[in-house]
């Protein structure tokens, strides 16, 4: 699995803010620490902000939180924030993204299945671990 830059930025943003346990921090200080450019830090917590899993603050002691606990906020979660879900039908062999499979008839098309089946445990792996898991 190949995650976009921008889901990859959210991850490290959102672990940064499960690590800080509860104090605010700025996007400045996250950027820091990843070497992530500060105006891309600042879009990444925009969605974060809007989707509810984080929170922000203005002024003097301001900055970003998590909106609900670490353990209530999944990897799967932040990911599918960030990465457009594939269609059920959607093939991995075609050039074109988003091209429909042709069918089982094909050879490579039977791989559809074994590649789907990956793709379902990768997301129930995901699922099951939270900001938690990874601050513990």
């Amino acid at each position: 699995m190949n995650l976009n830059k921008t889901t990859r930025y959210a991850l490290h943003a959102a672990l940064e803010l499960a690590l800080a346990d509860g104090r605010p921090l700025t996007t400045a200080q996250i950027a820091a620490r990843y070497e992530i450019p500060e105006n891309v830090v600042a879009k990444v917590l925009q969605q974060l902000v809007r989707a509810g899993l984080a929170s922000a603050s203005r002024g003097v002691g301001g900055g970003y939180r998590l909106a609900r606990p670490a353990a209530e906020v999944s990897i799967q979660e932040l990911i599918e924030l960030f990465e457009p879900a594939p269609t059920p039908d959607t093939c991995m062999f075609r050039d074109l993204p988003g091209a429909a499979c042709p069918g089982e008839s094909e050879p490579r098309c039977r791989l559809q299945s074994l590649f789907q089946e990956v793709d379902e445990t990768v997301r129930a792996t995901f699922a099951s671990v939270t900001l938690a898991t990874l601050v513990g």
